[in-house]
């Protein structure tokens, strides 16, 4: 993975982390990483924990940032809720599993478009 892309993804995480903080969400991990693969943000939304995809991008040449999420990906999404609740021994009344887009034209810049689907696997 090239610089300027990991960097971009970056930039989408820390746009996502101040958005949800500023909805009033406690962030609890970043970056959490298992056998079965990577959880982007894990945040608290009142009683729901939530884990939460980041899905960056600079045009939507290959479709909008959101478009990224497919099956495939939401069920992964899903079992790594499970493994992180497993590894936290964590009990939380409910679980869900939000996507993020963030549309940005210039990583330096604001972003164009900022996208929060919340439920979407």
């Amino acid at each position: 993975m090239g610089r300027e892309r990991i960097e971009c993804g970056r930039r989408g995480e820390d746009l996502t982390v101040a958005y949800l903080r500023e909805s009033g969400w406690e962030i609890l991990e970043r970056n959490w990483r298992c056998r079965e693969g990577e959880i982007d943000i894990v945040a608290r939304d009142g009683d729901t924990l939530v884990v939460c995809e980041v899905k960056t991008r600079t045009s939507e040449r290959f479709g909008t940032p959101l478009a990224a999420v497919t099956a495939i990906k939401a069920a992964r999404l899903r079992r790594l809720a499970v493994a992180w609740l497993v590894a936290r021994e964590a009990r939380v009344p409910a679980v869900r599993v939000d996507v993020v887009g963030i549309l940005l034209d210039d990583p330096d810049q604001p972003p164009v478009r900022i996208e929060h689907v919340r439920g979407a696997a």
